[in-house]
């Protein structure tokens, strides 16, 4: 027998979807879309079933609840008969702390300790929380599951996820690194594995790279060290996320130019990265601009693939070398002159890319040639289906 499974992805002001058939190890995406601009004007609600037209219905939602209600009738309309037919709820929670290093079934307890790491993912755990509520309001007896970014990472030693802080921070506070993207980096390391022949030691780099970005180091199948830290703010430059940066410079900031820290918060985590150096956030745009000569996307664009390079170095030496490197997320998986850029710089280890190749997309490819001496693999990620996958097995 058949399960559908519903998995939702909450942010501030949109929520994305997709509906999942089970049928043992069998997993058929019915229908997928999102509601936009929740709370905002010009808000809608889309859904494409299959290979069909995406639909497109504009209408207030001021809440999430309304949101997922939208959500609701369209599924009616099609892939689904009743809401009866939903085994559970999938929700993709960016932040569990050390509370969570696996998948739970959400109860009042899990709410709670999400909600207490709203400070630690503030643009994101927030937004999770009104869509576990809103399904609770709508469905009260369906069970949820909630599927942590943060627990893949939660294989790391304390050489990797401690600060070099006062202990009490730690002990008291909680402050050490965690990493997001977790379950990104989860697929395309398995998928990479898969691809190496399932060696029994095996050692992936994988860069989840999008507006938001995160790199792991992935030994043996296991997390040893990821790019992101105690926020989503840390490790390489983003879309609007400055990366790593002297801890001294928001101090700096604040003092000389008389900002308090909800400013420099916006500054850092949404005034800086790609927008920042080039006033572009979005890759597509950054490249149209690299490709005219346009000086400040060339630099923009020599920092973003730079400190990728550091990262993959940083991780070769943490793990003693690499079988193969991953690249993911939206400009990892189309970003075809970031990949070029990067390999071009990592020619030293023996790779040499396939120029060819390089230009696919949207499917899962080798672009390193046959003699490069280390695998270079796109693989597009597929959260929603490791949240579906971890869903039917928990309820």
């Amino acid at each position: 027998m058949t399960k559908k499974i519903l998995v939702l992805n909450s942010g501030s002001s949109s929520l994305k979807y997709q509906l999942f058939d089970v049928d043992g190890d069998k997993y058929t995406v019915l229908a997928k879309g999102l509601a936009e601009r929740i709370g905002i004007e010009g808000a809608f609600v889309s859904m494409k079933i299959g290979d069909g037209e995406k639909q497109i219905k504009e209408m207030p939602l001021p809440t999430h609840q309304e949101a997922i209600k939208a959500v609701f009738d369209l599924l009616l309309s099609g892939p689904l008969k009743s809401l009866d037919e939903l085994a559970g709820v999938g929700h993709r929670v960016v932040h569990g702390g050390e509370y969570f290093n696996r998948s739970v079934l959400i109860t009042n307890d899990v709410i709670e300790k999400i909600e207490e790491l709203c400070a630690l993912a503030p643009l994101h755990n927030p937004a999770a929380i009104l869509g576990i509520k809103a399904i609770k309001n709508l469905l009260p007896n369906i069970e949820q599951v909630a599927v942590f970014d943060t627990a893949f990472h939660q294989t790391m030693k304390p050489e990797a996820f401690m600060y070099a802080l006062p202990k009490n921070q730690y002990k008291d506070y909680k402050i050490r690194r965690y990493g997001m993207h977790g379950t990104s980096h989860l697929y395309v390391s398995q998928k990479a594995i898969e691809l190496l022949g399932n060696p029994e030691h095996s050692k992936v780099i994988t860069c989840h790279i999008g507006n938001g970005a995160s790199i792991a180091a992935v030994k043996d199948g296991i997390c040893i060290d990821t790019s992101m830290g105690f926020t989503p703010l840390a490790g390489v430059v983003m879309g609007t996320r400055c990366g790593d940066l002297d801890p001294y410079i928001p101090l700096y900031i604040m003092k000389t130019q008389n900002k308090s820290i909800d400013e420099v918060d916006k500054m850092l985590n949404k005034q800086s990265g790609m927008f920042g150096l080039c006033g572009l956030s979005d890759n597509r745009d950054v490249e149209v601009k690299y490709f005219a000569g346009d000086q400040e996307a060339i630099i923009a664009m020599q920092v973003y693939s730079y400190c990728i390079v550091k990262y993959i170095g940083a991780y070769i030496a943490a793990m003693g070398g690499v079988d193969a490197i991953v690249f993911t997320g939206g400009v990892g998986e189309n970003g075809a002159e970031v990949r070029k850029l990067v390999c071009n710089r990592l020619a030293y280890l023996g790779i040499t890319l396939d120029e060819e190749e390089n230009k696919k997309r949207g499917q899962i490819t080798r672009i390193s040639t046959a003699d490069s001496k280390v695998k270079v693999f796109v693989i597009p990620t597929d959260e929603e289906l490791v949240i579906a996958q971890d869903t039917i097995k928990l309820i």
